[in-house]
């Protein structure tokens, strides 16, 4: 089962991984054509009635490969303002054919395609990416298909319907059977209809491996203010200056609003030094103790989320204060570095996604294997003896919760680098404010990887940790 973003992800995953949008609606326009064909004999009327999107672009389709039946492909507008360009072409290439279409501009045109005469209705008007109540003259549609006696096909889910609940906020066609693609959609379970699932050609690879697809849904409302996309706060800091300064800098350039860092007096100076966009919050000491615990939860119960552990160090009095502050904390957290070693054993309420390289990990009582296949399905394994969301960094990122495990393929050797890790905290902990867990580190791994390729493209083996910075904005609207 699988969610209509989901859906719209893998469908773009597919086509970056060479499998041509245009080839994958050939094969669901084919789907359509079968059902069909279970559905009424040769020579029947069948009217298509059809959107000005890619449901449409099914049905244009479909509508070839019925070259024995009466067909009449009605488009819902005019031809120009088809939104995609292969629904565009499958239109022109009906014209070419001379197969019976015809448009529909205004409510009062529908009569004329005498629904009530057809034996077969296909409803492509709307599909699995749209929401809310129906417009005109879908709506009007939608009402003159419900009217027939005739069997209703429905691509992808009937027009109306929400395909995540099976909802719809007014009028919806009242389908008979539903052809969907690749997997169904949680909304159909609950409709009083057949259902076809059908295969067209969507490999495993474009679920499993991280891809542009699953950059989509970043764009912001006008009337955005401060603060609205992500106030984040860093805990790290001590023996190192470097690694918070680049974890804050990083969640700045992934989209934060707002970041601030919590780190010992020792070092504040040192970190606001790198940029006057960080927020410096200091506490007593060279190192984070116990005696900061309580301050710091102060700072970080404002959050949308925190990220603990760059340049934090391994001393004891530090996991100590770690352990306290996770145990106190509900919200969500990336860990990383020395501060990964007390996961295992805290016991929180807070929401983690924890980033250990396999060396690390071994370090947190997991396993590991040169072969990525099997690392992924001990990575998953642990994943559910810990209760947290792991990311697994190596030349294939492994990134599960335990109930789904995604690879992210980005990357290269130039990363190896020290600070790429902690520019990785960074983008996840910022992705971690408007995602769920294991998609804030399945794209955060995918992200971090591409702005490392961005870079090696320019510096090769010189790259540095500072070279991902400039390259993240670029990396992360990649699509």
């Amino acid at each position: 089962m699988i969610t209509a973003d989901r859906m719209a992800a893998v469908d773009a995953n597919a086509a970056a991984l060479g499998i041509p949008r245009k080839q994958l609606m050939e094969s669901s326009g084919n789907a359509v054509a079968r059902v069909v064909r279970s559905e009424v004999e040769p020579d029947s009327r069948v009217v298509f009635v059809c959107g000005r999107g890619n449901n449409g672009g099914d049905a244009f389709v479909a509508a070839r490969f019925l070259s024995d039946y009466d067909v009449e492909v009605a488009l819902l507008g005019r031809p120009d303002a088809i939104g995609t360009e292969i629904a565009s072409e499958n239109w022109a290439a009906l014209q070419a054919a001379t197969l019976g279409t015809t448009t529909v501009t205004d409510t009062t045109q529908l009569d004329d395609l005498r629904l009530e005469d057809a034996d077969c209705i296909v409803d492509a008007m709307l599909g699995t990416g749209v929401t809310g109540a129906l417009r005109e003259p879908e709506a009007s549609a939608a009402r003159a298909i419900n009217a027939t006696d005739a069997p209703v096909v429905a691509v992808d889910v009937p027009s109306g319907v929400d395909a995540d609940t099976g909802d719809a906020a007014g009028v919806a066609v009242d389908a008979d059977h539903v052809v969907t693609f690749h997997d169904t959609k949680p909304g159909l379970e609950s409709l009083d209809t057949a259902l076809t699932v059908a295969d067209i050609g969507i490999p495993e690879a474009a679920e499993l491996f991280v891809g542009p697809g699953d950059l989509q849904g970043r764009r912001r409302a006008a009337e955005s203010h401060k603060g609205d996309h992500g106030e984040l706060l860093v805990i790290g800091g001590g023996p190192y200056t470097g690694a918070p300064a680049l974890t804050a800098q990083a969640t700045l350039r992934a989209g934060v609003d707002l970041v601030h860092v919590a780190c010992p007096e020792s070092v504040a100076a040192g970190i606001q030094a790198y940029s006057e966009n960080l927020i410096v919050h200091p506490f007593e000491g060279d190192r984070l103790t116990p005696a900061a615990v309580d301050d710091v939860l102060d700072l970080a119960t404002g959050m949308d989320a925190v990220i603990c552990g760059p340049g934090l160090g391994s001393h004891e009095e530090s996991l100590t204060a770690v352990e306290a502050f996770l145990s106190a904390y509900a919200g969500r957290a990336v860990v990383d570095a020395d501060a990964l070693s007390v996961v295992p054993e805290v016991d929180t309420d807070a929401t983690l996604v924890c980033t250990p390289h396999q060396g690390e990990l071994v370090g947190m009582g997991g396993e590991t294997a040169d072969d990525w296949e099997r690392r992924a399905a001990l990575v998953s394994e642990f994943a559910t003896t810990i209760g947290q969301t792991l990311l697994v960094k190596g030349a294939y990122d492994v990134i599960s919760d335990g109930e789904e495990t995604r690879i992210s393929r980005t990357g290269n050797p130039g990363m190896t680098v020290g600070g790429t890790g902690d520019v990785l905290a960074g983008v996840v902990g910022a992705l971690l404010v408007g995602r769920e867990p294991r998609s804030a580190a399945a794209v955060g791994a995918y992200v971090n990887g591409r702005a490392g390729d961005l870079a090696f493209d320019e510096t090769g083996y010189g790259l540095v940790a500072t070279d991902l910075l400039d390259r993240l904005p670029e990396a992360i609207a990649h699509e």
